[in-house]
């Protein structure tokens, strides 16, 4: 009996386009994102992600081979991936040749037999090329798929994994991942999750990592290099630090060591961390001029550290870490809703400095709220509804956490904790947009809050200060606080 299901289901996959079966078409070339219309795309949804690449430095080049395991939410012609830049060798979809043919950074794929709404498909994509970095001279900074002096780096936000893999580039398209990744013998490559097998033969070596549970695109990474590697277990997952062997102990090595400590007090606030391992990536590269939380191995670059044990340095890991349930678990509908990754993500930073004996929440909150309103601190305002504008703007940082702040100061401690907890507990593995955390906030607290988050999200004036500090009290880390900003 069993043969003839899995006859009938093959049959099922797929029906020719126009062959007595209706209602098919193409899936849309964006997932729909003011922001960024053509990021992502439509008509199905990507289970997994099976990736196979192997890369050289000494030419750059990369060679890979994706299967991607995904869903019709509908009777699909054609589809896009996101694709940037490298050479198509050959897609199959469900075994079959499918054709193919590039429309900007979109693969276009149409498949030998529409695809139905409900049932699984798997695409397979060969490919090669020397993968594109974006760089913008000017500051310099480099980021998405980075070419390092021994290897190379993925990292970018809002999008960095179509440089390496075709791919449902938007974080409503969540997926598990399989990353195998050969390289010459004395490389060491990372990705996300849990190491699995590693093997050797004829000068290169393939490393094997998996991440078992749901991730957003562009969390994903790719650290190939020589690496000063920390492995230990920690609550029952593994944690891997990986520091560039070039950099001194002396510089890093203090503050992502801290990385147990500091998620077991994420923990206590927020609840248990949402992934199967954890750790870091710390890479010296100058062009790498910001931190990125790729989930469970957040990426640092060297140069935000100082030399020695240094409270900047831990709030920087705490910051990255929040993420992990802040922007990773609990991912953004849309980009316009970063507030809710950064915003919150600083706020932890803030709980961990006072914690950690540094600089209080109180004290941060009034460094931000004493600066000009005109200071891009202030303006433009961390969210715009419409999401037309870009999302990725330097108050998110600042007015999103003294959003959170104030939201406590109103509601009382026990609301507010409560709404944080059931933040994470409801959107899990999933999305979520501003007004779902305004109606959780109204609905935990029983107060109406509209007008709270509309002048402290959107307002063009600053909202009376909440909790003011006595006057002259002391303000000397404001020199520091535009280094904070990632």
């Amino acid at each position: 009996m069993k043969s003839v299901l899995v006859a009938v289901t093959v049959l099922a996959l797929a029906a020719p386009v126009g062959g007595g079966t209706d209602g098919f078409r193409p899936g849309a070339p964006g997932i729909g994102d003011p922001a960024y219309p053509l990021d992502g795309n439509g008509g199905y949804d990507v289970r997994h992600y099976d990736l196979d690449v192997r890369y050289e430095p000494a030419t750059d080049r990369l060679d890979g081979r994706a299967a991607i395991t995904a869903t019709a939410t509908q009777h699909l012609s054609r589809f896009n991936l996101d694709f940037i830049g490298l050479t198509v060798d050959e897609v199959t979809v469900n075994g079959r040749a499918a054709g193919v043919r590039r429309d900007g950074d979109e693969l276009v794929v149409t498949p030998a037999r529409g695809l139905l709404k409900g049932l699984p498909f798997v695409v397979a994509v060969r490919y090669h090329g020397i993968p594109e970095t974006f760089r913008v001279p000017e500051i310099p900074l480099e980021s998405r798929f980075i070419h390092t002096d021994d290897g190379a780096l993925v990292a970018g936000e809002p999008e960095s994994a179509a440089t390496w893999y075709p791919v449902n580039d938007h974080p409503q398209d969540k997926a598990t991942y399989t990353v195998s990744v050969t390289v010459p013998d004395g490389l060491t490559a990372i990705s996300n999750g849990v190491p699995l097998a590693t093997t050797a033969r004829d000068g290169w070596t393939t490393w094997r990592w998996a991440a078992t549970t749901p991730m957003a695109s562009y969390l994903s990474t790719l650290a190939i290099g020589r690496w000063r590697v920390d492995r230990h277990w920690h609550d029952g997952r593994q944690t891997i630090i990986a520091v560039d062997e070039t950099l001194p102990p002396t510089l890093a090595d203090d503050a992502v060591a801290r990385t147990d400590e500091i998620t077991d007090f994420l923990e206590g606030l927020f609840g248990p961390y949402p992934f199967e391992a954890n750790g870091a990536i710390v890479d010296r590269h100058d062009p790498l001029l910001f931190a990125l939380e790729t989930q469970t191995r957040p990426v640092y670059p060297a140069s935000f550290f100082g030399d020695g044990p240094n409270p900047f340095d831990d709030n920087l890991v705490a910051h990255e870490l929040a993420h992990q349930w802040f922007g990773d678990s609990v991912s953004v509908r849309y980009w316009r809703d970063l507030w809710l990754n950064e915003g919150f993500a600083a706020y932890a930073e803030w709980l961990w400095s006072e914690h950690n004996g540094f600089i209080t929440v109180r004290e941060w909150f009034n460094l931000m709220y004493d600066s000009p309103l005109d200071d891009a601190l202030w303006t433009p305002p961390p969210y715009d509804p419409t999401g037309a504008t870009e999302p990725f703007r330097i108050s998110v940082y600042s007015r999103g956490p003294m959003t959170l702040h104030a939201l406590r100061l109103t509601v009382g401690d026990d609301a507010f904790w409560r709404i944080m907890r059931r933040w994470v507990v409801e959107h899990r593995d999933g999305n979520a947009g501003t007004e779902d955390f305004v109606a959780l906030a109204e609905r935990v607290s029983g107060r109406q809050l509209d007008g709270f988050f509309t002048a402290w999200l959107t307002g063009s004036v600053k909202p009376p200060n909440p909790d003011p500090l006595p006057p002259g009290a002391a303000k000397a880390a404001v020199p520091t606080i535009r280094n904070l900003h990632r």
